[in-house]
């Protein structure tokens, strides 16, 4: 159990010393011991330190005293507040001050231990955050180790310091704002306004005024002149979020706008200027409206100077418990519940669930089970139904059991089962392979790292 952590224990009394001492070194933690307020703060500095152990009655000054200080060196740090007295008042005024939790002396090994050991699991978490805020600095919560999310966030580092219009795609709940963002906040741009429009939630008779304005009397209700969400996003970045929902009228008006960037109020003559950077976004593929009629051409290339295109979760499994160590951190923070992992059983379901919601899905399932989960521990029977019934993958065409199936997941498993058959009989050739299955060469790699099919060793 090496490398657990270290653990800083401030007290006074040698016997409490020696026997945490032998206690936390046989758990496997690095024990390093202060007997006065002063020499524990030197310990801080000088050390790496994971977690502390601090009685309220030290020599020199007061555990109470002396916790604001440990916070303000380290905010994320874990405190463990020992004290003689089992006062409810002291533990109350540990807690509000920041303190991971108490325990009152005399106390059982086990159960010391025991709050020492959640008090690393958190530590480690805020750690990995950290470390995962930093590989991905300027992306704000978009959160991806895998190499379809490094794709995205090279091509929005790439994309974000010029002007060029942005089009975004992917499937509801993949993250398509939390990009647009992120590329504002990389950009030339980022102390200007970030105005996000969601289309299809606007009437599309109200649709037009909400983004150029109107003039007084231009419709019945108009009292008074309003500018719009053009004119307010002026020199910062406007974000049309489902913009395959536009009504065909606005969509000649928005072409016009990009074109001879200047908007006209409804009602009004007076051409006002913008600068505006452009991002746009759709869950529909927009080539597709276009040749149905549903989308204007030229509008569509006028906003697809650049595409990103963000995978759905169920493509990108390897980041999953990544976003679970997230969103835990987030919401055990926020509502104050001591909950420090999922057991093995539930990172299982939550890692093979096909997630039709994606991330935002994912998120809404991580903060359930932190609010409702009696321990501190989310076990497997405290996820949601659909979470806990395992998929089958191993159903013939066309069967159906009573109990449902999870039809992507199901889909998927077979592309996959395909996609192996073939390399087997293509001895690991991927362009024989693709032909055998009538696919493109490079559709068949990504399908080929998407089910982690690339390290598999070869039959036959």
């Amino acid at each position: 159990m090496e490398g657990v952590g270290s653990v800083l224990v401030i007290d006074d009394e040698p016997v409490l010393q020696d026997v945490l001492g032998t206690l936390l070194r046989g758990a496997g933690f690095d024990y390093h011991a202060a007997r006065t307020a002063a020499a524990g703060l030197q310990t801080l500095r000088d050390e790496e330190i994971d977690i502390v152990l601090l009685d309220l009655m030290l020599p020199d000054r007061s555990g109470l005293d002396l916790l604001p200080e440990i916070k303000t060196h380290d905010p994320q740090l874990p405190v463990v507040v020992i004290t003689a007295y089992s006062s409810v008042e002291s533990a109350i005024e540990a807690m509000r001050l920041g303190a991971f939790h108490y325990v009152p002396k005399p106390f059982k090994n086990e159960e010391v231990l025991h709050l020492v050991r959640r008090a690393a699991e958190r530590r480690r978490l805020q750690v990995e955050n950290l470390l995962l805020r930093s590989r991905l600095e300027g992306m704000g919560e978009i959160v991806g180790t895998s190499r379809r999310m490094q794709e995205v966030f090279e091509l929005v580092r790439r994309a974000a310091p010029a002007r060029s219009n942005i089009l975004i795609t992917g499937e509801s709940g993949t993250g398509k704002e939390l990009v647009a963002r992120a590329i504002h906040r990389l950009s030339p741009r980022s102390s200007l306004p970030f105005v996000p429009v969601h289309t299809s939630a606007i009437p599309g008779d109200l649709l037009e005024s909400t983004l150029f304005g109107h003039v007084k009397g231009a419709f019945t209700g108009a009292v008074s002149s309003r500018k719009g969400l053009f004119e307010a996003a002026h020199e910062g970045t406007l974000f049309l979020d489902e913009v395959g929902t536009i009504n065909p009228e606005t969509q000649t008006k928005l072409l016009r706008v990009i074109q001879e960037r200047e908007i006209r109020r409804v009602g009004g003559v007076e051409a006002r200027p913008v600068d505006v950077r452009l991002l746009a976004a759709s869950n529909i593929d927009l080539w597709a409206a276009v040749q149905a009629g549903r989308f204007r051409e030229d509008l569509y290339y006028r906003l697809n100077v650049i595409t990103i295109d963000l995978p759905p979760l169920r493509e990108r499994r390897e980041d999953i418990p990544l976003l679970i160590a997230h969103f835990l951190r987030t919401y055990a923070e926020e509502n104050q519940r001591d909950v420090v992992g999922f057991s093995p059983e539930a990172i299982d379901a939550l890692t093979e669930y096909a997630w039709p919601g994606n991330v935002r899905e994912l998120e809404n399932a991580v903060e359930r089970a932190v609010v409702m989960s009696r321990g501190e521990t989310v076990e497997l029977d405290e996820l949601p139904q659909p979470l806990r019934t395992r998929p089958r993958a191993d159903l013939a065409i066309g069967e159906i059991p009573p109990d449902g199936v999870d039809f992507r997941f199901v889909v998927d498993a077979f592309k996959a089962q395909l996609v192996r058959k073939a390399l087997e009989q293509s001895g690991g050739v991927q362009r024989q392979a693709a032909r055998l299955l009538q696919l493109s060469p490079t559709t068949l790699n990504e399908m080929v790292h998407r089910f982690g099919l690339a390290d598999e060793p070869r039959r036959g």
